[in-house]
This record gives structure tokens, sequence and C-alpha cells, in this order.
């Protein structure tokens, strides 16, 4: 193989040291054919690989690439996997793969040519791996991963390890964490800085705010053909949303502070939901996920809110932001026409300390999830419990 490309692998495989595992490491079909990973910048994907390849690479011969590499400026995705398949090679993963011109097709190629040839990809641009997907086909399976939850915090940060807990075991309340005596510190530390792998570094605001700026100035618009000002407009609409309690969405009034038509707004708002910097929740009318009518706006997660909201940040707000973006990796949730969220039948009202029961009065399966409660009893759930499903 090129000599360059392998000396930029070993170098990225002596420089990893965590020995962390995202909660996708044990659910990725490794030795599919071929598969894909996709999700928001910044939530690990890079490293999940590298580690997989550093704790496996003596079971079968396996290359690391990134596809901006200098190297495709004169060679193919296809060239590569020519020449790896000529030296026995066995399992190939190319990183940021929405960053290669035609991707898709050429992933086809290597697919249908080289059976003996095991391919992993991943991509930050989740946008355009949705573009992708319809030339792979069924070819290769795509795994979504979120950020971190509160359980992967806990374990990166701090090195206190809490078992994943059902839904039916946080209501019954038997998710604990045994070795802490006090968790509403640590919870209130994540809920600010600790969705992001990158959190415990010195500066995570500034690479937070790098995220934002590339996803919403480069990775959107790049997919969906805009023009520079639009893109500046999108930012503007992260803005309105973020100084929003969570809202649900009055085309006409928003169309017109962000300056742009009414009709063009659902689009945006499914483009910054699936880049991941926005959660939309929706009603049950659709029947089956992500389908159903829009009823409320989020940010995609607490950081999120807590960077763009700054000295306005509405804790409300954020409290909801965490139920709905922990609960929605594992299960399906919807609006609720009488409280916040509906999870399988299951009504959920979230607030403070102070919040009362009466909105799930008559509900046969009500819960009130509340923060700043260190433990629950009867339908009181404390709200840092919903952080230990994945």
């Amino acid at each position: 193989m090129d000599i360059t490309l392998t000396a930029y692998m070993e170098g990225l495989l002596q420089q990893l040291e965590s020995t962390f595992h995202r909660y996708m490491y044990d659910k990725i079909s490794w030795q599919s054919r071929m598969f894909g990973l996709v999700g928001p910048r910044g939530v690990g994907k890079s490293t999940m690989i590298l580690q997989y390849i550093k704790e496996h690479r003596g079971d079968n011969r396996m290359f690391y690439v990134s596809s901006d590499h200098i190297y495709f400026t004169t060679h193919t995705l296809v060239d590569l996997a020519d020449e790896f398949a000529r030296e026995g090679g066995g399992h190939i993963f190319i990183d940021e793969i929405h960053k290669y011109a035609n991707w898709s097709r050429e992933l086809k190629q290597i697919y249908d040519t080289h059976p003996d040839v095991k391919v992993g990809f991943t991509g930050s641009s989740v946008l355009d791996i949705y573009k992708g997907q319809a030339d792979l086909s069924r070819r290769a399976p795509i795994f979504m991963m979120q950020g971190l939850s509160f359980r992967e915090y806990l374990s990166l940060f701090h090195g206190i390890e809490v078992p994943v807990y059902e839904l039916s075991e946080i209501l019954a309340h038997r998710a604990t964490l045994s070795t802490i005596s006090h968790p509403l510190p640590l919870f209130h530390d994540y809920l600010k800085r600790g969705y992001y792998p990158f959190s415990g570094e010195n500066d995570f605001e500034l690479r937070l705010r790098q995220v934002i700026n590339q996803t919403m100035e480069v990775d959107i618009p790049q997919y969906a053909n805009m023009t520079a000002s639009t893109g500046r407009k999108l930012k503007k609409l992260l803005a309105v949303v973020a100084r929003s309690v969570p809202f649900k969405p009055v085309m006409e009034t928003i169309a017109t502070v962000v300056g742009v038509s009414r009709n063009v707004l659902p689009d945006y708002f499914l483009y910054m939901e699936q880049a991941g910097m926005i959660g939309q929740l929706r009603d049950d009318t659709g029947g089956i996920r992500g389908v159903g009518k829009v009823e409320k706006v989020y940010l995609d997660n607490p950081n999120l809110a807590y960077l763009l909201g700054a000295n306005d940040t509405d804790i409300g707000n954020v409290r909801e932001t965490f139920f709905y973006n922990q609960m929605r990796v594992t299960t399906d949730v919807v609006s609720s026409r009488v409280s916040d969220f509906e999870i399988d039948g299951k009504t959920f009202e979230v607030g403070g300390r102070n919040k009362g029961k009466k909105q799930i009065m008559d509900i046969a399966e009500g819960y009130v999830v509340k923060d700043d409660i260190e433990f629950g009893s009867g339908n009181i759930i404390p709200l840092w419990a919903f952080g230990l499903t994945y």
C-alpha cells in the first residue's frame, strides 16, 4: 500500500490511547461486507474505528484511510481497493467518506468487484450519507451514532461504571448510581459540557462552535446547493431555536424573523435535524418513527443549549432537551396530547423539584420526571436516571 497512507494510519494508531468504547462498538456488524457509521460531527466515530483496528488487526489485515488525504488527488477509492485486494487485504475503513465526490458509486463498484474485501466507512455529514444510500441500496447497513449518554460520560470522564438500564427498570426505581453519593453535581456538569467526547478538553467551547459553524456553513449548504447568504440565514434560524423555550413552530412568524419563505422552512428544519443541530418532536399520526407532524423543536442536545443560549438559557428547555435527546436513541418518543412526551403509551411530564402531578392526574401510566432530586418514589422519577439507557 502507499507508504504515505500507511504512515498516516500508523501515526494515528500510535496516538490512540483511549480504551473507552462508545455504546455503538458492540452493535456494529463489523464483519459485514460493507457498512456505514454516521452521526453528527464530534461524537467519536473516527476514534471508534481506530480502536477496532488497533484491537483486532491481528485477526485480519486492516487498513485505515481518510477520504480527504492528499493521496486522492491522483487516485480513486477504487484504485485503493484494487491495490488492497491484490495485496491480500481483508478489511478497509474509509473515514469522512462524504468529503469524496461520487463516493457511493465507487463503493458500489468496490462491493461488486471485490467480494473478499470488507469495507467500513464513516461520515459526519449525515445529509450526504442519506443521499448516497440510494446508490448502495441494500448492500450496506447504516448505523447511526449519537453523543455521549450520561452513563457514558460517567465512565469516560470519571471512571464510574454504571450498567445500561431499560426504561422499565428506570420506572421501577431500579436504576441506581451505587458508587455516587450525590449524582446532581455530575449530572449538571454533563448538561453543560458532557455530551461530546472532546468535552474534557480546555478548548471545549471553541471546538463546539467549530462543529456548529462547519455544520451550518459547509455541510448543509453544500448538500442543499445553498448560497452563502442562505447559509447565514440557517445560522439565524438556529439562533431563533436557541432563544426559544421548546416551541411549536409558527412558520409565518419564523419566516419573517429569518427572512425566508415559509415554504422552505420545513426543509431547513429537516436539514438541521439530520445534521445533528436540532431535534424535532413529532406526534404519533405518522405511525412510524420520524414521520408524524412536528409539534416542538429543540436544540439537539443540552450542550448546544447552554452554548448558544448563554445567559438566557432556559432550564426548562434544557430538561426537556435532555429527556428527548437521551430517550430517542432506544425508544420512539412522540409528543403527548396532555403533557410533554409519550413513549409506548406512557406519559412523561418533565420539570424541576417542585413540578406537580396535575397534568398527569387522570392518566393511567403517567410519570413526573424531576430535575434536582437524587431519588424518586412512586411515579416520580429523577431526570438523571434517563441518561442511563445506552
